[in-house]
């Protein structure tokens, strides 16, 4: 083990530290191999690989062949790719086995480690799956890493967005499989619908030889039954993501096309109604209710003729529905409009979440809201939540740069435990003074004089918001300053590769949404290093602690020289959403009427963070009660969970 293994009580919570003491014999087993195997001919490692995979499938224990095949893919790596596996990364290899959620720095190689159990659990010959946040980022990992698999006799195939049914199959009939969460979960429902189609068929003469037919035609599911799955980004996918459900729609009666006119009179209206007259806002649970007042005016406005046949208490509902998105989902921070589509942009990584939708009629009201085609919410052919999708697994273990925080939920749902793999290098990342600001004004300044003292350095800097709005708003002032930047959001999303490439450059200065933090890292241009490395300004902080650390992760990599600092204000939308709205209120008259900084408030900031970040725990108990009663009720039915799911 590297030297930075050698204080791990130090540095390591006990469980992590237990389990790691319990795995280093195992490392040096593999170390031990390793002599042999680089003796081995490039033909003769394939058929050592071959003959594991015999042992496998004749049912020797994949956990007995763990040492022999993390050696021949630790020399396959140092073979074709020139990477090596480090003692940390078989480490967390070992860990990813055995069920854990790895948290692992920024940095240290989370891509090249998870070929070590993709590899060993491939030797069963059951197709193993690796869900990323992205199909970029698919694509790039399945071709970084395809030259080891290739060397040990392994195929590899990645699921991409717009791939054919026959693409699909053959990618997953690999060995091993790259894709995104969604595309794995749709594929799924897809494969659902048509074995209930191809059933149905055969329970007559003339639908049999129909069903017969559709398979000659290719009309087969693609996935084989859910074996092992490598969750990368798992906080993300496996928590971010637990409660979005993945729908395919059926088509639209004609009440449905009623309701599009009923979402579009609505969202032309809403703007009359005033809050504390016309309706009520619950700033905790952010729902509208009409006020008596509210109902009478909403009764006494002129309506389309389509509204004729329509209850007045469901135009109470689209009325409160269009109110609360004109209120709460504000356009480049919550979506994006594209190519005449609201594509929705995820808090999380900032990126564009292709394909998803908000429930609720929420996304049709945000449509009618930005004058684009109302998609009708229709009836669900299929459904399944993407936690409930990946607990089908027989075996599932996931990849993050911040998990600890999330450790007590991951094993309580996932029965997954989080273990931090120590770095392979001593950390010697700076963390400098918070700034607490009264006013955003006053922040933003401060944001963009630290930048210029940086630049002026030579250091390349690298400043995180938390919206595309805010992005944009903060381009600007570094406009007015005359330095160069670049903007790196959803807007941008072509250029990613092209751009965190660039930004650890000497001189560089980036200013990102939470899409810099995931899947990619900065690596340091020459001379950076000398100069003390990246540095990272936090303009705001997130909902979960650890989006937070995401970002901050990104400045010393691998024992990279580096520094970061988060920046605040009295007027943070953190503080209003987790301490309510009056005491925000106080606050903020207290920044703006005392002109100086308030380093003693700084656990006021956590304390918001941490009420937020139980009520969306709260959350997703609450959805993993009711899908788990759900399906036990509808099974007691005869009903399929995931195609006879209600509205």
């Amino acid at each position: 083990m590297p030297s930075s293994g050698t204080n791990l009580a130090a540095v390591l919570p006990i469980p992590s530290r237990a389990w790691i003491s319990h795995w280093r014999p195992l490392v040096a087993r593999i170390g031990e191999l390793e002599p042999q195997c680089q003796s081995l001919t490039d033909s003769d490692l394939r058929k050592r690989s071959l003959a594991l995979r015999y042992r496998a499938r004749s049912g020797e224990p994949l956990g007995r062949l763990l040492p022999e095949t993390y050696a021949l893919v630790r020399e396959a790596g140092r073979r074709r790719l020139n990477m090596r596996h480090f003692d940390v990364q078989v480490l967390g290899g070992i860990a990813l086995f055995h069920h854990a959620i790895v948290e692992m720095q920024t940095g240290e190689g989370k891509t090249l480690t998870a070929t070590l159990p993709m590899c060993l659990y491939a030797l069963a010959g059951q197709g193993c799956h690796l869900a990323t946040v992205n199909d970029y980022l698919a694509k790039r990992d399945a071709e970084w890493m395809g030259p080891i698999y290739e060397a040990l006799g392994l195929t590899v195939g990645v699921i991409q967005t717009d791939m054919s049914q026959e693409a699909r199959r053959k990618a997953y009939a690999a060995d091993v499989t790259y894709g995104t969460a969604k595309e794995f979960g749709f594929d799924f429902l897809r494969d659902r619908l048509l074995l209930r189609k191809i059933r149905e068929g055969q329970s007559d003469l003339i639908g049999g030889m129909l069903a017969d037919r559709s398979e000659e035609h290719g009309e087969l599911p693609v996935q084989r039954e859910p074996f092992f799955a490598l969750v990368d980004e798992a906080d993300s996918i496996l928590i971010d993501e637990a409660r979005t459900p993945l729908i395919i729609s059926a088509l639209p009666t004609e009440e449905e096309k009623i309701a599009v006119e009923c979402y579009k009179w609505a969202a032309s209206t809403a703007r009359q109604f005033l809050e504390d007259e016309d309706y009520e806002y619950d700033h905790e649970k952010k729902s509208v209710e009409l006020t008596r007042a509210g109902r009478r005016k909403a009764r006494q406005l002129p309506k389309p003729d389509a509204l004729a046949t329509v209850g007045m208490f469901h135009v109470y509902e689209y009325l409160e529905r269009a109110i609360k998105v004109a209120r709460d989902f504000i356009r480049d921070r919550e979506y994006v409009v594209r190519d005449g589509e609201i594509v929705i942009v995820d808090e999380f990584t900032g990126r564009m979440a292709e394909g998803r939708k908000w429930r609720d009629g929420i996304h049709q009201a945000v449509e009618a809201k930005e004058g684009v085609e109302v998609t009708v919410a229709t009836g669900q052919a299929a459904r399944v939540t993407v936690q409930d999708f990946f607990l089908r697994y027989r075996h599932l273990a996931g990849m993050t740069g911040t998990g600890r925080d999330s450790s007590r939920e991951l094993r309580r749902i996932y029965k997954c435990p989080v273990i931090i793999i120590p770095t392979n290098r001593p950390s010697i990342r700076k963390r400098l003074p918070d700034l607490i600001f009264g006013t955003e004004e006053e922040k933003w300044n401060a944001v963009v004089d630290e930048t210029c003292e940086m630049h002026a350095l030579g250091r390349p800097v690298l400043i995180g918001t938390r919206s595309i709005e805010k992005s944009e708003f903060l381009s600007g002032l570094l406009k007015r300053r005359g330095i160069e930047h670049e903007v790196l959001n959803a807007h941008y999303v072509e250029q990613e590769a092209a751009i965190v490439a660039e930004a650890g450059k000497m001189r560089r200065v980036t200013v990102s949404t939470n899409m810099a933090g995931r899947g990619t890292d900065i690596r340091l241009g020459p001379g950076v290093a000398e100069l003390g490395g990246l540095h990272v300004i936090c303009t705001e902080m997130h909902d979960a602690a650890r989006i937070d650390w995401q970002l901050r992760g990104r400045c010393g990599r691998q024992g990279d020289p580096g520094s970061f600092r988060q920046f605040l204000s009295l007027e943070d939308e953190l503080l209003e959403k987790g301490l309510g709205p009056r005491r925000a209120a106080r606050y903020a008259g207290l920044g703006r009427r005392a002109k100086r900084l308030f380093p003693e408030l700084a656990s006021l900031f956590r304390k918001a963070q941490r009420r937020i970040e139980r009520r969306h725990f709260r959350d997703r108990q609450a959805l993993m009660h009711f899908e788990r009663e759900r399906k036990k009720m509808q099974r007691q039915m005869g009903q399929d969970p995931y195609l006879d799911t209600p509205n």
